[in-house]
């Protein structure tokens, strides 16, 4: 039921947001000269997908989570992109592609081993991988590895419609501030 409600909304999201994402790819040419951020993630069972997203950090900035990554790698318009959740807009090709679900957790880095090892005892890996999530509601990133996997299991627990569509309603309005850039 809830891969047939991701397909839908995505596909719907896709059809009615294309015009800023347009906008946003034109305007991030400008930017930083390659508006689309492509890396590759863990996805359910440990299987490596290419994560997609709007480009917010420059072009040179190592391929590390975010809270490692410093504010000064962020862009003007990468600002406003995460401020207002529009970088995540392009994670709707993965939900179609079935990379994803709109609620999950969050598709970490391969070497986040530590993030790995507290997700793996937990088997956060055997679901999908979603936009936002509790974590992501409740502020919680992967700097706090034990955390995030505990916040995760609670979360795939209990996971109904109505979670759900909760988690993607606080979300869609403000709440969880995103990735952290230190």
């Amino acid at each position: 039921m809830i891969r047939l409600i991701d397909f839908f909304v995505a596909f719907l999201g896709l059809l009615f947001l294309w015009p800023i994402l347009l906008v946003v790819t034109i305007i991030g040419f400008f930017d930083t000269g390659s508006p689309i951020f492509i890396q590759t993630r863990v996805g359910k069972n440990k299987k490596p997908f290419d994560l997609i997203k709007f480009r917010t950090m420059s072009k040179d900035t190592a391929s590390v989570a975010s809270h490692l990554a410093s504010n000064a790698s962020i862009t003007k318009l990468g600002g406003f992109l995460r401020k207002t959740k529009i970088d995540e807009l392009p994670q709707l090709i993965n939900v179609l592609k079935g990379e994803m679900s709109l609620v999950g957790p969050r598709p970490n880095l391969f070497n986040q081993e530590e993030l790995i090892k507290a997700r793996d005892a937990l088997g956060i890996y055997n679901v999908l991988p979603g936009v936002t999530g509790l974590a992501q509601v409740q502020n919680i990133d992967m700097s706090t590895p034990t955390l995030l996997a505990k916040t995760d299991k609670q979360m795939i627990d209990s996971l109904n419609i109505r979670n759900y569509f909760k988690y993607i309603v606080m979300t869609a309005t403000g709440r969880g501030s995103g990735d952290a850039v230190k």
